[in-house]
This record gives C-alpha cells, sequence and structure tokens, in this order.
C-alpha cells in the first residue's frame, strides 16, 4: 500500500434497511437461503498495513456483524509510497462455507500528484471464480471498469463491476446463484484514498462469506 494513512474507521450497512437473508419456508432445517445485497466502506490504512472486513451468512440465514481485521500488507501489496506516486490493491470475493472462493473482483491503482493535483491515474480490474473438474461451476458472464479522470483531475472515481452465474453440482439448471460484485475507489490529490465494496447475491448458504479489502 502506497498512500498516507487515514481515520481506521470501517461500516457496513445492509442496503434497504430490511434486507436480509432469510430461510426458505419449506425447508424445516434450511442451508440455502434467500439473496441478499451487503455493502462495506474501508479507509486505507497506512503504508505497508491491510484493511479487510468479513461477513459470513449465520445458521439463521442472517447476515451476521462485520468483522474487521487490520494487519501487514500482503506479498501482493504494491510497492510502498514514493514522491513518484501512489498505489492501491483492492479485493472483493465470495467464499463458501468450506473456504473454497467462489468468485472475486479485484483492482489495483496508481497514481501521481502535484501542486494539489492528481496528473495521472488509472484503475485495472481483474475477476476470479471458482470451476469445477466436470467443466462446471462458476463463470464470468460480463464485467466493465472505468475511471471519471484520468489526467489533471481534482481527484479520482474508479468503479469495476463483475457479474458471476453458476451451473454445476449444486444446481445443474444456472438458474439459482448468482454473483453480482462492484467496487469503487476514491484517489485523492492529497495521497489519501478510500474504498467501498457492495455484492449482491441471488441466493446464499449457510456459511459463506463475502470478504474485501483493500492495502
Amino acid at each position: 500500500m502506497s498512500i498516507a494513512a487515514v481515520s481506521a474507521v470501517s461500516l457496513v450497512a445492509f442496503l434497504g434497511g430490511t434486507t436480509v437473508a432469510t430461510a426458505q419456508e419449506s425447508d424445516p432445517a434450511p442451508k440455502s437461503c434467500d439473496g441478499v445485497r451487503l455493502t462495506g466502506e474501508l479507509p486505507v490504512p497506512a503504508p505497508g498495513q491491510a484493511v479487510s472486513g468479513q461477513i459470513t451468512i449465520g445458521a439463521d440465514c442472517k447476515p451476521e456483524p462485520v468483522s474487521v481485521q487490520h494487519g501487514p500488507a500482503s506479498a501482493r501489496s504494491p510497492r510502498t509510497a514514493t514522491a513518484a506516486g501512489h498505489q492501491l490493491r483492492g479485493w472483493n470475493e465470495m467464499y463458501d462455507c468450506c473456504n473454497i472462493r467462489m468468485t472475486g473482483l479485484y483492482t489495483a491503482s496508481s497514481w501521481d500528484t502535484a501542486n494539489g493535483r492528481v496528473t495521472t491515474a488509472g484503475t485495472t480490474a481483474t475477476q476470479e471464480w471458482n470451476r469445477e473438474p466436470w467443466d462446471a461451476g462458476w463463470s464470468l458472464t460480463s464485467q466493465t471498469a472505468k475511471d471519471d479522470c484520468v489526467t489533471d483531475c481534482a481527484e479520482v472515481n474508479s468503479e469495476a463491476h463483475a457479474d458471476f452465474a453458476y451451473q454445476g453440482v449444486f444446481d445443474p439448471t444456472g438458474d439459482w446463484y448468482n454473483n453480482t460484485h462492484h467496487s469503487y475507489v476514491q484517489l485523492k490529490a492529497d495521497g489519501t484514498a478510500s474504498c467501498r465494496f457492495d455484492v449482491e447475491l441471488r441466493h446464499t448458504f449457510v456459511g459463506w462469506n463475502w470478504r474485501y479489502g483493500c492495502e
């Protein structure tokens, strides 16, 4: 991570106020749950550090409170801050109850600053997903990414989106599971930044967990 430290406050909200995962009424001991949208926002930590959040779908099919972690940046973290520029990496991932990563959206941002402006900036997005051995599993169905400014900017707002569908052993129809990831970063002329993440799940399963963070 390559940007100055900012306030280490983290927030997660369930959009719509009352939108939570609910059990399938026909199942007396439900494992599969209704869909939900989750959102989390994180201030970027000090150089060399990472901050992340995690939400798990509990036994009652309701998302559990966010768990926020602070620690050293991973080996994949960009170079540390220098006078020449700043870099930031973000991740937005869904894991199943066996801690197998199903789908993920990742961003890598870099920006230079001078005289109170962002002189150049750019964010790239990549996606990863889990396949099953018999040519089934998760698939990427669409993806987009854009920056609202790339040269001589007061600030830069970048966003990336990825939509994934599942067809395999847990649902041969391909109509039940769908994960849509959204990642947003704001790059500022003072070298600070912020990260915000959303995920929309058509259906969930007890033990699924959403992990997101930046460094």
